[in-house]
């Protein structure tokens, strides 16, 4: 149960002329949550549980976000004598509530001060939003021509790349369900960003986008199909509380129904691979290397490698390293991939 602090908890509910069962059964109170700004901590959080301890005999309530200061991009406070104030009905208009509340939200958390750049608020809404928006058009655009329904179901998932992201899609809901639980909504914003741009764009759509690409709707196509559907799907329903717009335009164009009323989504221990999660994870960061070198060295991607040597900082990577050796070799062009112990 959360209340806005500034009318909680006796005028939000008309108490005691009104809902007095109500509160004195206690279905209410202590609240969850509120949220108020720092300069109230004296002046209103400690006064609230004063008040309330004195009437009720309790605390008022469990948790408290207190947020920070709004200050412009370079840490001043904003004033309009100095010109640096951000209307903010003029950021809405132009980037949108959803891609606003976002950067405010995994910028800094919410009870530190945040400087506020609008350049950063395009930045989320290109990187982030963008990326999101570009992922869903990919698979509506190939399921639309092929006239794929979820009907179709995926009777076996045996690409180890579909098996990987779904593990990481069910660790991404572990991580997002805490974070969201201890009242940390940056926390669980910055994760489901990472996913959807490192993880979900950038390497499982960019590696299979050929499974999409003509051919008969075999189960491997299937598979892909029912794959990004569902991280699509559980993507929106993640982000709701910190984009309830974005998410719920996202989900509705994926089945029909609001985001807002579905049940929120549990992790599937069966599905999660850490091995498998860690040794993709060495494939990425290994690939960014490599590429990096390649860039410093000015040596194109379309020139092979005659070989590639990755230092194995310890025995675990030693092992997992070879599990996506081709892969590796694929995604830098070389020929060989040389694995040692650093």
């Amino acid at each position: 149960v959360w209340f806005d602090s500034g009318s909680m908890p006796y005028a939000q509910l008309h108490y005691p002329f009104e809902n007095k069962e109500a509160l004195d059964s206690g279905e209410y109170y202590p609240a969850d949550f509120i949220a108020e700004g720092v300069d109230q901590t004296r002046g209103w959080f400690f006064t609230l549980h004063a008040i309330h301890t004195r009437i009720e005999g309790s605390v008022a309530y469990k948790n408290v976000i207190s947020n920070g200061l709004v200050l412009d991009k370079n840490g001043n406070k904003m004033s309009k004598r100095l010109g640096n104030a951000v209307d903010p009905f003029g950021a809405l208009d132009k980037y949108g509530a959803d891609a606003v509340r976002w950067y405010m939200l995994t910028n800094s958390s919410p009870w530190e001060n945040l400087k506020f750049d609008p350049e950063g608020v395009d930045e989320i809404r290109r990187k982030f939003f963008g990326t999101l928006y570009n992922t869903y058009g990919f698979f509506a655009l190939y399921a639309n021509v092929d006239g794929w329904t979820l009907d179709a179901g995926c009777q076996t998932l045996e690409a180890e790349i579909d098996k990987w992201i779904l593990s990481r899609l069910n660790s991404l809901i572990k991580e997002v369900t805490s974070a969201y639980e201890a009242y940390e909504p940056t926390k669980a914003g910055r994760a489901i960003s990472d996913f959807v741009q490192d993880d979900l764009s950038n390497w499982y759509v960019r590696l299979n986008r050929k499974r999409f690409w003509g051919g008969e709707m075999d189960a491997d196509k299937q598979a892909a199909y029912y794959t990004l559907y569902t991280c699509l799907k559980t993507v929106a329903q993640l982000m709701a509380p910190n984009a309830p717009f974005y998410a719920d335009r996202l989900y509705r164009d994926l089945t029909g129904e609001t985001v807002h009323l579905s049940q929120w989504p549990v992790a599937d221990e069966a599905l999660i691979n850490l091995d498998l999660e860690r040794s993709m994870s060495l494939a990425q960061q290994a690939t960014s290397m490599i590429l990096s070198l390649r860039k410093r060295a000015e040596k194109n991607v379309r020139q092979p490698l005659q070989k590639a040597v990755i230092p194995a900082p310890d025995q675990e990577t030693l092992e997992a390293l070879p599990r996506v050796e081709d892969l590796i070799k694929s995604e830098v062009n070389a020929k060989e991939m040389g694995i040692v112990r650093a």
